[in-house]
Order: structure tokens, then sequence, then C-alpha cells
């Protein structure tokens, strides 16, 4: 019997996006041959070997309708060259060429959603561009049979819209990722800050100052990060370093420059998942300071937000429904009340100044990375691909 062929697609570049490598990686578990592929932008990084294959696309728009369009079309044609038995589209602006393949091949059909992508904070105040997407979203999704998506809250929005119930596999990585000596896991208080001392060398950054870290492959408007930028300015000896990339990292560039904050904040380009890692274990603790400005955003539960628990350190985050629900379950860090940045400098001073709040935060880190299993969570992805695969034997 051949082996079974699953095409994976997405529309980034695939370097940082870990919940689709950890969907592949389970695929592979699963006995199929795996092929991801997305597109290659101007500055890409290059990609790290994988256990899978990975195909990025050169398109000659990287933004707007034009790339949209082109993407799509390039999509469409490439699939349609191939003959995969399990298509995985992961979020709505792959899912129509996907959709199409499966109608026309009888290939099946399981939409990752990422977020609810018609709730984006980039499709608010543009109505057209929006009907378009949601009436692509209307037409496909109730003639779906397999949904996933990110938490309990979104999963809510698609049945009660569509009828239809998604599988929730929350963006948890493998306990496996954590490398580097267990990135200090597993060490005393007085060993941890040697430690961290020994990396912060190691990366040139300030060895005595305790490092605030918000990490994202999307930092973009209404995330909160000009606000955690301009709250430095009420701080003193301590480093907020931002790690990713997004629509709003010139600006956060253009306001330390005119804050004179060069000394309180560092800018570290977007990092493959490994790397990446290392820049958020010898943080003090980690921010998620997502508004609430938007369905997407009220819902969301950031890859960051377990990012920060598996690298064991704790969170301070905007009181949004899912990110709550974690945090207090695990009790695993703190809230802000509100924006103003001089109200976060001083939730960032009151929780650094109070260590033993912060050591307790942090051994209730340790408990929920214990608890929190990627595998575990993507056990139900490894079931719905083996179920796929018997129904395409079946037919």
């Amino acid at each position: 019997m051949l082996q079974p062929i699953a095409i994976i697609s997405v529309i980034n570049d695939l370097v940082s996006d870990q919940r689709v490598d950890r969907s592949a990686i389970t695929l592979c578990s699963a006995g199929y041959e795996v092929l991801l592929v997305g597109r290659k932008r101007k500055k890409s990084p290059s990609l790290l070997p994988r256990d899978y294959e990975t195909h990025r696309m050169k398109l000659l728009f990287e933004k707007g309708p034009l790339f949209y369009l082109e993407y799509n079309i390039r999509l469409f044609i490439f699939l349609i060259l191939r003959r995969p038995t399990l298509l995985l589209s992961n979020d709505l602006d792959t899912l129509l060429p996907n959709f199409l393949i499966h109608k026309l091949k009888g290939s099946v059909l399981i939409y990752d959603a990422h977020e609810y992508f018609t709730g984006v904070p980039e499709l608010v105040n543009r109505p057209w561009v929006r009907k378009c997407w949601k009436t692509l979203e209307q037409w496909m999704i109730p003639r779906l049979k397999f949904m996933i998506t990110v938490n309990d809250s979104i999963g809510q929005l698609y049945k009660t819209e569509y009828g239809i119930t998604p599988l929730i596999i929350r963006n948890i990585p493998f306990k496996n990722s954590t490398t580097f000596d267990d990135n200090g896991l597993k060490k005393s208080r007085s060993e941890l800050v040697e430690w961290k001392k020994l990396i912060k060398k190691q990366l040139m950054l300030p060895e005595e100052k305790p490092v605030i870290i918000f990490q994202g492959a999307g930092i973009n408007i209404n995330r909160g990060a000009e606000e955690a930028v301009m709250a430095m300015h009420y701080t003193e000896g301590v480093i907020l370093l931002i790690v990713g990339d997004g629509d709003v990292i010139e600006l956060l560039k253009t306001l330390v420059n005119r804050l004179k904050l060069e000394e309180k904040v560092c800018f570290i380009a977007r990092q493959p998942y490994q790397s990446l890692h290392t820049y958020t274990a010898i943080a003090e603790f980690g921010i998620s300071f997502d508004k609430d400005t938007n369905i997407n955003y009220r819902f969301s539960l950031p890859n960051k937000l377990f990012d920060y628990i598996n690298a064991g350190i704790p969170v301070m985050a905007t009181p949004l429904p899912e990110v709550k629900k974690i945090i207090e379950h695990y009790q695993c860090g703190t809230f802000i009340e509100n924006h103003e940045p001089k109200h976060i400098a001083d939730c960032f001073m009151r929780l650094l100044h109070d260590k033993k709040r912060l050591w307790a935060y942090r051994e209730n880190t340790l408990k929920a990375a214990e608890q929190l299993d990627g595998e575990m969570e993507l056990k139900q992805l490894y079931d719905l691909a083996y179920i796929c695969n018997k129904e395409n034997i079946a037919n």
C-alpha cells in the first residue's frame, strides 16, 4: 500500500510558525508523507532542516489584494498537479484552493482556524474586504466535515454561526522543545541568577539587569506593544526585550528613539522557535497585552502564553477570557488593569521587587508546564488523521 500524502498549506514563510510545525510532525508520526507549503519573502531567513519536506513559493507581490490573489492561484496550481491523500489548510486565506481541490480530487480536507479570521483588526475598518472574506467563509465552512481551532471561545463562535463543532487544539509546545540545559527550569534561585547572567552575556545583553520579554510573530496594532515601550520611561534597572516581527515594529523603534529608551528596550529579529526559547528563558516574566478592541483579540489564546509557560517564566497579561482562564487556573502570573503606561510600569516594578511572589509564580509555571503537554493536545489531530486515511482507503 502506498504511503498516504499530506499537504499542509499556510500563507506565512514557515520560519516561526510552531503550530504548523507541530501539525506536520504529528502527521508524520501518523504515517503520512508530509509536504508543508508556504511562501518565501525577500527577507525570509533560511529554514533549518526538518523531518518533512517544505516548499516556499516566491511571489511577485508581498501584501495587499494582489498578494492574496496570486498566492491562492499559485497554491491551487501547485495542489492540482499533485495527488494528496489529506489536505490541511491553515486559516481562511489558504482555504479556497484547498476546498476546490478537495471537491475536484476527493482529497480529505481538514481546516485549521488559528483565529476568528473575519474578526481580525485589519478588517474592522474595511467592510468591503471583510465582506469578501466573510462570503467565502459562509460558502465553505458549512460544507466542511473536519475543522480545528485554538480554543473553546472561538470554537463556540464557529459552532453558533455555522453549526460545525471544531476540535480544540491549543498552541501548546512539545515538552521536548525544552533544551539548553533545561533552560534553567530545575535550578535553585541562586543557580538560576548565575545561569541567566551567563546566557545574557552570550546573547550580548546586560548581565545585571532583569529582562521582561514581549515576543511574537505578529506584534501588530492593539497588542499593547506601544504602551509597553512607553512604560519603560517610568522604570529603572530593567530591560524590555522585544523579539519578533509585526506591523508596529518600526513604530516601536521610532518611539524608543524619541523617548531615548535605547538603554531600556532591545529589539531582536524574529527567531526560529529553537532559538526563541533561549531568549524567553532568560526573562523574569513574559507579557501579553492584547486589547479587547475586536472579537478576534477578545477570544485570543496567544502562542506566547504557552511559550512563556514552557520556558518556566510567569506571565503578565490583560485579563482576556481565554488567557485569564489559563493564568488563574495555574496561578502562574498576574494581570494589568488598563493600558496606561504608568500603570504598566508600576506593575512591572512591583512584580520584579516582590521576589517571593515572582518565585511562587515561577514554581506554579513549572507545574503548569508539566501538565500542558503539546503531544497530548495534538493526539486529536493524530486520531483524526488516522480516521481520514481509513476514509480515503474506503473510498
